[in-house]
């Protein structure tokens, strides 16, 4: 039974009312007496408040300086001023980032950032957070060749503290361009959506800083769009000396799914990001050609030829069979110069290659668009639809899947009908990735039955008559 229940039936109900009467007024008293012996002592206290989910469960790690009106001795205004805050967010399943706000600092070629404060008791407490800036943490391979940036804490005069030779009034967000960048897909699946998701918001006035790589090459590919999002130039990390300050920074990026964005999660869509990309190249067509109101023009199909792997041993009889349906026919290898592959993209009606980072480049096409993906053996089926397949629906265009028999895979001429490639594709890929990649993706390549595949071409002409 708790203490107050017992003492409260330990009187009667008069003298329960006298004696929360006699209460009441008794601590009217003892609070006036308390607030005018302590008057003088009272002032603001800059103060830590720390929620941590620590080990395998770690959810959210927040760390923010505020301050609350409580008891102590007098002390100097500065050390308010002082206050560093920092938001690390690491219940993301792709991404983690952090949001610090202060006296940031940064130096060339290094993989620490401070974040200066002077207060005592929370830099006695755990005071270092640690991220690798790139939007793909659950592939173990990927984030092995990305910076782990550590995040800290330190008094604004100590000797660790790197003094600024370069102040930026703008915020940064520092980003990695390691992982599987250099592969299309994932340039734009790791990098360049969840960068766009990250700095939209700031309307150009943001300083980008990236690390891993010799990105000259990366960030040239991509001048057009990075110039689009931000007003300044670059900063390459591993290869600038000096030290960098800022009152806000961003460390890491916001990703939300495979080649995609959630709009739940976020007041942008692959629409808006869509739209981003047609002004950042000056693509001209929105939409793809509606053939019930163009009666007599040709659409156009862009085949996507690949000279090492996965390639098409007879585009040439895919090219006729396209032609003499009526559409006009571009065959060409996916190029890195963006200007000229967005162009080439964003004027066909109709794309189609076999499945690979070629096809990355339907976030070119105009809207209502046919996409058509060639899959190979080997049970690619759910890889296929969740890199291309499901992406495309967010991208408003029509998608077509085209899985190829025994018959069109160059693997028939390289092992016997009753071996396992065929019969069990699971065995292979229990062998760990390299082997499936080895065998359905470097080693096949792909003769279409132009037969068969030109049903498929005729389904793509009756959705843009739609």
């Amino acid at each position: 039974m708790a203490y107050d229940t017992m003492l409260a039936r330990s009187f009667s109900r008069h003298d329960q009312r006298k004696l929360g009467c006699g209460a009441l007024v008794g601590s009217l008293i003892i609070a006036l007496c308390f607030c005018t012996v302590f008057k003088h002592y009272v002032g603001p206290l800059p103060v830590m408040n720390l929620r941590s989910s620590m080990g395998v469960g770690l959810k959210l790690l927040m760390a923010t300086e505020d301050k609350i009106n409580s008891y102590k001795l007098p002390t100097k205004i500065e050390e308010e001023e002082a206050a560093a805050k920092i938001i690390c967010n690491f219940s993301e399943p792709r991404s983690d980032f952090c949001n610090i706000s202060g006296d940031i600092r940064i130096r060339g070629n290094s993989s620490t950032i401070f974040a200066a404060s002077s207060l005592t008791h929370v830099l006695a407490a755990n005071n270092s957070w640690f991220i690798r800036p790139y939007a793909r943490k659950m592939d173990t391979t990927a984030m092995g060749h990305v910076k782990n940036f550590t995040i800290k804490t330190s008094k604004a005069h100590s000797p660790e503290m790197p003094l600024c030779t370069k102040n930026h009034s703008v915020t940064a967000i520092v980003f990695s361009i390691g992982g599987f960048t250099g592969n299309q897909f994932h340039d734009f699946s790791d990098v360049l959506i969840p960068l766009y998701l990250t700095s939209r918001q700031f309307n150009g006035e943001v300083q980008f800083i990236v690390v891993d790589r010799d990105d000259s090459w990366w960030i040239k590919k991509f001048r057009a769009f990075m110039e689009n999002l931000s007003n300044y130039a670059v900063i390459h990390l591993d290869e600038k000396e000096g030290v960098h300050c800022f009152k806000r920074m961003i460390v890491g990026l916001r990703g939300h799914k495979e080649f995609g964005i959630d709009p739940s999660k976020s007041p942008y869509s692959m629409k808006d990001f869509r739209e981003f990309l047609r002004r950042s190249y000056s693509l001209k067509r929105e939409r793809a050609i509606n053939l019930r109101q163009n009666e007599g023009k040709k659409p156009r199909i862009l085949i996507i030829s690949r000279m090492k792997t996965r390639v098409f041993l007879n585009d040439g009889e895919i090219a006729d069979v396209a032609r003499k349906l009526g559409y006009e026919v571009v065959v060409m290898e996916a190029t890195p110069v963006m200007s000229q592959m967005s162009q080439v993209v964003n004027s066909c009606d109709v794309v189609m290659g076999v499945h690979g980072a070629g096809l990355t480049n339907m976030v070119f096409m105009p809207e209502n668009g046919v996409l058509i993906q060639v899959v190979p053996l080997g049970g690619m089926e759910w890889i296929a639809n969740t890199d291309f397949g499901e992406p495309s629906k967010d991208m408003n265009l029509r998608y077509l899947e085209y899985k190829i028999s025994e018959a069109e895979s160059s693997l028939g001429q390289q092992y016997p009908p009753d071996h396992e490639v065929f019969r069990n594709p699971i065995a292979i890929s229990k062998r760990g990735w390299g082997a499936f990649k080895e065998v359905y993706l470097v080693k096949q390549n792909v003769k279409l039955d132009v037969s068969r595949f030109r049903a498929t071409l005729l389904k793509a002409l009756g959705l843009l008559r739609v």
